[in-house]
């Protein structure tokens, strides 16, 4: 009887607690959220001045430059809106890729090229994308983008180092604007070398050998190259998940670098590399044109060209891979103050824009102001350039095409010491003048003029 109580009860029990089970709501298993997309975008266009890219009606990226990235932006999937903007002169905008509309898809990466021309108004966006997933152990996923609009179609062949090319060794063949799918090889050492479509003989470009990490996840894209040296492109590396981008160039890139005389009160002399001639008699105001040279630390002397024992001059100079180099020698014989001034020279042409650059290399002059004036008065105009001390050097400043007066004054006065001198400057053109002193330190200051003024 016991023993049946206790049974009873606990069926009742059971019962009850069923009862509440049956009446409580089933749990509700939340979804994931969703996940942004990122994008980045390049600069591609090689003759266009830096831009602006806009985001959904705002300013995402207010300076970018050719050859560069930028990103990565996360945005929510759906909708997105983007257009890029021209930095004009006179610091005006000009829309160069009107708004594109592009449905973005959760978990994928995007990068947007600006691929194309200004000189051909071909300028328009190329978009690549790939979702966000893993790379598996071992492995590198890759992808290849032709966006240099001056090559023709090339085959881009991806091998071990020493390998040979063959028809076997393309990877793919691309015409401009064109992009290969995503590409997974085992990790390790490869070599890229790109070769005009049908081509085994002629290399356009070859990247040497190149370690690809385990896990690395990579957007390769070819642009028009701005560096020194016979190949017509170089290669962007964007590494996805992060803000690294690499530049890859053609081991056949040089040091390019060209020479001035620029001491008034000197004799002509020679340029002696490793201690041997390279440049014979050059005389004030001349200057040379570009040499190719392995990129390297030489060193240079400048020596009287009627006795090479006298030397004015005694550097060593380090020459980067695909750099531009102007070395100017600046000072006074007889006041013993003879020195190199070394800048780097960035001779890329902007199809909006004339660029003109001026280097203070006068030692008399002090600190200057340096006019651009539509007519040779400058009594009411403000200076291009304030106080520029010797041996400065303005960098590349992007005005309208059109004719000007360039004049030099000493700082805060409105009186000429160089100029003014009528230049006309064209678009898609660079110009550089060189503040110098007069001919035996006793005429009058004036400009050596390079670069397009000298063509």
């Amino acid at each position: 009887m016991k023993w049946s109580n206790k049974l009873v009860a606990l069926t009742i029990a059971l019962l009850a607690i069923g009862g509440c089970n049956d009446s409580d709501p089933e749990p509700v298993i939340q979804p994931p959220p969703p996940v942004n997309a990122n994008i980045k975008v390049v600069h591609a266009v090689s003759d266009a001045p830096d831009v602006a890219v806009n985001a959904n009606g705002n300013v995402a990226v207010a300076n970018l430059a050719f050859g560069e990235a930028a990103g990565p932006l996360s945005v929510a999937a759906g909708n997105f809106n983007t257009s890029v903007d021209a930095k004009l002169p006179g610091d005006t905008l000009t829309t160069v890729i009107p708004q594109t509309s592009l449905s973005l898809t959760q978990a994928t990466d995007y990068v947007i090229f600006a691929t194309g021309k200004v000189a051909d108004d071909s300028i328009e966006p190329l978009v690549v994308n790939f979702p966000q997933t893993a790379v598996s152990s071992g492995n590198v996923r890759l992808r290849v983008v032709h966006a240099a609009a001056s090559a023709p179609t090339v085959d881009v062949h991806l091998t071990a180092p020493a390998d040979a090319l063959s028809a076997g060794t393309v990877a793919a063949t691309l015409e401009f604007s064109d992009a290969t799918g995503d590409v997974t090889v085992p990790a390790g050492d490869y070599r890229v070398r790109i070769t005009p479509a049908g081509n085994l003989t002629t290399v356009v470009f070859d990247s040497g050998t190149v370690a690809l990490a385990s896990g690395s996840d990579l957007t390769i894209a070819a642009l028009d190259s701005r560096f020194a040296g016979p190949s017509p492109v170089s290669l962007l590396a964007l590494v996805q998940g992060g803000n690294t981008s690499l530049e890859l160039l053609d081991t056949g890139s040089v040091s390019a670098v060209r020479v001035v005389h620029d001491v008034s009160d000197a004799p002509a002399v020679d340029i002696l590399v490793d201690d041997a001639e390279a440049i014979n008699a050059l005389a004030f105001p001349d200057f040379t044109g570009y040499a190719e040279l392995a990129p390297d630390t030489y060193n240079v002397k400048v020596a009287a060209d009627a006795d090479n024992s006298v030397v004015v001059i005694n550097a060593d100079l380090e020459l980067e891979s695909g750099a531009y180099y102007t070395v100017h020698a600046v000072g006074s014989l007889t006041e013993e103050s003879i020195e190199p001034l070394v800048v780097m020279d960035h001779p890329r042409r902007i199809a909006t824009a004339a660029q003109i650059r001026v280097i203070h290399g006068s030692s008399l002059a002090g600190p200057v102001d340096v006019y651009l004036t539509a007519n040779s008065d400058i009594s009411a105009a403000a200076a291009a350039l304030s106080n520029v001390p010797f041996k400065a050097d303005s960098g590349y400043i992007q005005v309208p095409a059109g004719d000007y007066f360039v004049t030099v004054t000493p700082t805060g006065s409105k009186t000429a010491a160089i100029g003014p001198v009528a230049v006309t400057l064209d678009a898609n053109s660079i110009y550089t003048a060189v503040a110098r002193d007069g001919e035996g330190l006793t005429t009058d200051l004036g400009l050596i003029l390079m670069d397009d003024f000298s063509n």
